[in-house]
């Protein structure tokens, strides 16, 4: 059979081109897409976690939290600016990687996709908090409505609840860590010690929200936790990257 066919769709003559000659991403390709990817998201989640949210927000001091976000409400809005392209990024990484590992299990690279995908989905729902803070601290009127108690309490409560939503979509990014994991050992494109290095990080992120879910002192035991999610997920997910960017073998 020819690549292309010629066929009579309704009095006109059409070239049918045979699914095979289409192009399409190679492994390759998409490795360096979602290596570039990775060294993005990970310089933007420094700017807008630590920087931004972290460095502005002081969770036992409401007045202080506020005060710092209107003193440097420019900042505050570049870090929105920054998660909201993390938001986008995230789903090209999705789809890059799908491409790299479905020749691997289709079955499962497209199950990691999607578990990120639905992360990906719980950021950008996360994200309509920090907006309901630019509407309490800034200009908008709103805030006239409260007293400046009230509009200190509500930016904490929008603020927690950016943290809600993004700790509930992290158990679905631990999934999708878990099964990339897993792919990568059963490659053997890279050392398998990256692929327990990611299972590891995935599992520390939904042992974390549980946490956070039936602990009533989770504080204090806070730094054990970020210590079990930081490490594994730095070194895991920064070798990834830098494997993508870098790797020469991957499926044909």
């Amino acid at each position: 059979m020819t690549t292309t066919q010629l066929r009579h769709d309704s009095g006109r003559m059409t070239t049918a081109v045979h699914p095979s000659t289409r192009k399409t991403v190679t492994p390759h390709r998409a490795a360096r897409i979602a290596g570039i990817s990775y060294i993005a998201i990970f310089l933007l989640a420094i700017f807008a976690n630590f920087v931004v949210r972290e460095g502005m927000v002081e969770p036992d001091n409401a007045a202080a939290t506020v005060a710092n976000i209107t003193g440097s409400i420019g900042l505050f809005r570049l870090g929105m600016i920054a998660f909201l392209v993390i938001f986008v990024v995230d789903v090209v990484i999705s789809w890059a990687l799908h491409m790299i590992f479905r020749e691997v299990d289709h079955d499962l690279s497209l199950g990691a996709a999607w578990f990120r995908l639905v992360y990906t989905t719980f950021l950008g729902v996360a994200l309509v908090f920090f907006y309901q803070v630019l509407q309490l601290v800034g200009d908008s009127g709103i805030a006239a409505a409260y007293t400046a108690d009230q509009v200190n309490a509500q930016t904490m409560i929008a603020l927690e609840s950016f943290n809600n939503v993004w700790l509930v979509g992290l158990v679905a990014f631990g999934v999708h860590l878990v099964i990339i994991g897993y792919l990568l050992i059963r490659t053997g494109y890279v050392s398998k010690v990256l692929g327990y290095l990611l299972i590891a990080a995935g599992v520390a992120y939904g042992l974390d929200t549980v946490a956070h879910t039936l602990l009533d002192n989770y504080s204090d035991f806070a730094n054990v936790f970020l210590a079990m999610v930081a490490i594994p997920s730095m070194v895991g997910e920064g070798w990834l990257g830098l494997w993508l960017l870098l790797g020469k073998k991957f499926a044909a």
